[in-house]
């Protein structure tokens, strides 16, 4: 199990930059409505990496030891950033290029009646984008302490955890916007950097039988 969700990690990671590399860059309607099949895509990926994570978090959560308040918080933390992202990806990568198709010949009268529809779906987009930076943030940082406090993984590890656990927390509570496609991108890095070398150590304390 313990390779297994090492491997799941290190698959959850790879989806993700994969993701990022792919990510379209907003625009106009028209423009949305061009690369609906580009949007589709990504964020399919995204959505496919999901499990992979959930699993792979499972199994670090249970070498860290369940039986443990701040393993058991980071975990719960994990599956509310997990979610958070699936609603996310799926209300812009989904349900916003299947909403857009029936207007791809529309008049521009027509395109400017639906864009306050538009603003509202970048609105409730946004809001889980706030919801799962801070809770991939927080999912780290107990993970880090408990790191700490187990020993079970290098120190070095639980240091790194919390140095970019707080520091995404002081840039969510700074204003500086995590959810544009700049910021995502600097969030997500930081994000995968710790996932791979926590599956890194997994893979190391794993059984090889």
């Amino acid at each position: 199990m313990k390779k297994q969700a090492a491997i799941s990690l290190l698959v959850f990671t790879a989806l993700l930059v994969f993701t990022m590399v792919l990510h379209p860059a907003g625009g106009s309607v028209e423009h949305l409505i061009h690369i609906s099949n580009t949007i589709i895509a990504t964020h399919s990926i995204a959505l496919l990496s999901l499990p992979f994570g959930w699993v792979g978090c499972l199994g670090l959560s249970r070498m860290l030891g369940t039986e443990r308040f701040e393993v058991l918080l980071a975990f719960a933390m994990i599956s509310l950033a997990l979610i958070s992202v699936m609603i996310a990806a799926a209300t812009n990568g989904l349900i916003l290029p299947i909403f857009l198709q029936p207007y791809k010949d529309a008049s521009p009268e027509t395109i400017a009646s639906i864009k306050p529809i538009l603003r509202y779906g970048f609105a409730i987009n946004h809001a889980f984008d706030y919801i799962y930076t801070f809770a991939f943030s927080l999912a780290i940082l107990c993970w880090s302490i408990a790191i700490l406090k187990t020993k079970k993984f290098s120190a070095w590890l639980g240091w790194l955890g919390l140095l970019i656990a707080v520091g995404a927390i002081i840039v969510f509570l700074s204003g500086i916007s995590a959810n544009d496609l700049t910021g995502l991108r600097i969030f997500i890095t930081g994000i995968v950097i710790w996932i791979v070398l926590a599956g890194w150590q997994m893979l190391r304390n794993s059984p090889q039988n």
